[in-house]
């Protein structure tokens, strides 16, 4: 039996309601050139279970997948290596089947889980509290934008010009039904200059300013104290907000709670999390213990029960789902508690020492690369100081070099000018990640094409 809930005249009295003429109405914002007009070309009607399988397996064989060839990707997504005892781990039934804790009292593995993980955020980001974690970085970078709005009362906001910009890009869509005022700015390919315009930062917080966001590392993989910038919030009763792509970093890096950051965030996919061609991540909050209130998301804790045995509880649940709406702090529907609990297992199986051995092993990779990549004619290193991650400004344009180098089997990095497609000024750009799983017969590889590509 079809079920079919709606009728023509409802569907013309809710359009008539809203003022639409049509169902297309409804779409008007998404370009026309992105909407489907009819099947998808290339896939048959109709087709025996078999054919499909043999069909979307003759399809994936056209993409390039990470570990068959050279990679240098990275910019918010890296590849690390994630020992087998995690999927191991994550896929056992008790934490596949009962990843969100709807009926906690019944959830205690779950939630001990979740009270780990948030330890371990915390520990990791230098702040007294984590929750139990969001959905990406990005979302989790605008929920604290729109939580130091709360805690100041203020509606401006000054984005560092190194702060990622799908990062920016969903803090501008978000800003139009919230009203907040963003100050943005572009990175700067000069060598040897600091990227996050720290200058500017400093000049521009004011009695409006609810926040300052900077990332550290950089979207140019530059590295930076924080803590002056830190101490002009708080003189300006402004809160700084330290955005972290990569965690891997904090093994070699001081926290961003260390140098004064009130709110911290970032994603949290290169530990425990494969690329997954883009998702699912897991987004990590954390903050000082004061603004624990004001906090999205939920927040597992530990007490003890009547015979005096430990139990876990959900102690903080902002949700609307779970509180008055006017009283909730976001409607983020879930954590992202699976991808949680792959971060909680790896960073278990390092260990303090094991964070910071990875740490080191990434930097390291990282200096030799731009070392012999900085050799190449037509190449320039704009940083000073990095992590595994640093900008190299090429003699050409860098996506048409990116697109050759890929051709070739060589996944060579990210251009700034996917990026930042209006930006002339950034084209040159390319962004370079090493990790521990890059081998210096990979770094060669790349200066050898890169370098005939550049002279072509």
């Amino acid at each position: 039996m079809r079920y079919l809930p709606l009728t023509d005249a409802d569907r013309a009295s809710m359009l008539a309601t809203i003022g639409a003429s049509s169902v297309d109405d409804l779409f008007v914002d998404v370009p026309a050139e992105a909407r489907l007009s009819g099947p998808i070309a290339g896939l048959p009607n109709h087709a025996s279970e078999l054919a499909v399988e043999r069909h979307m397996a003759r399809l994936a064989k056209r993409n390039l997948s990470a570990g068959e060839a050279p990679f240098f990707l990275g910019c918010g997504a890296y590849k690390h290596h994630v020992p087998a005892s995690v999927d191991h781990l994550i896929q056992r039934g008790e934490f596949l089947t009962s990843y969100t804790p709807y009926q906690p009292e019944i959830a205690q593995g779950t939630l001990q889980a979740l009270f780990e993980f948030q330890t371990q955020v915390a520990r990791l980001f230098g702040c007294d509290v984590a929750n139990a974690s969001m959905y990406d970085g990005s979302t989790a970078c605008w929920e604290a934008i729109t939580m130091a709005r709360r805690v100041t009362r203020r509606g401006r906001a000054i984005l560092s010009a190194g702060l990622h910009p799908h990062y920016v890009s969903l803090a501008k869509t978000m800003a139009r039904f919230t009203g907040d005022a963003l100050d943005i700015a572009l990175p700067d390919l000069t060598p040897g200059a600091p990227g996050d315009d720290m200058a500017r930062l400093l000049a521009a917080i004011d009695g409006d300013t609810s926040c300052v966001v900077v990332q550290n590392p950089n979207i140019l993989g530059h590295v930076a104290d924080l803590s002056e910038l830190a101490a002009r919030c708080h003189e300006k009763g402004a809160l700084l907000i330290a955005v972290v792509t990569e965690p891997v970093s904090l093994g070699a890096i001081r926290s961003p709670g260390e140098m004064g950051a009130d709110i911290v965030v970032g994603e949290g996919q290169s530990i425990g999390v494969g690329l997954n061609f883009g998702g699912p991540y897991v987004g990590l909050f954390a903050c000082a213990e004061k603004y624990v209130r004001q906090m999205p998301g939920r927040l597992c804790g530990v007490t003890s029960d009547a015979d005096g045995q430990r139990g876990f509880v959900l102690t903080l649940s902002t949700r609307e789902q779970h509180i008055r709406r006017e009283k909730a702090t976001s409607n983020i529907c879930t954590n992202a508690g699976l991808c949680a609990l792959a971060f909680s297992a790896h960073l278990t199986l390092l260990g303090e020492t094991g964070l910071r051995n990875l740490a080191a092993l990434n930097h390291a990779g990282a200096v030799a690369a731009a070392e012999r990549l900085s050799q190449v004619p037509g190449v320039e290193l704009i940083n000073g100081a990095f992590f595994n991650e640093f900008t190299l400004k090429l003699a050409k344009e860098a996506r048409p070099i990116v697109r050759a180098l890929a051709d070739q089997g060589i996944l060579g990095g990210v251009s700034l000018g996917r990026l930042y497609p209006d930006a002339p000024a950034l084209a040159n750009g390319l962004v370079v990640a090493v990790t521990e799983t890059t081998s210096g017969e990979d770094v060669e590889t790349l200066a050898r094409t890169l370098e005939a590509e550049l002279a072509a």
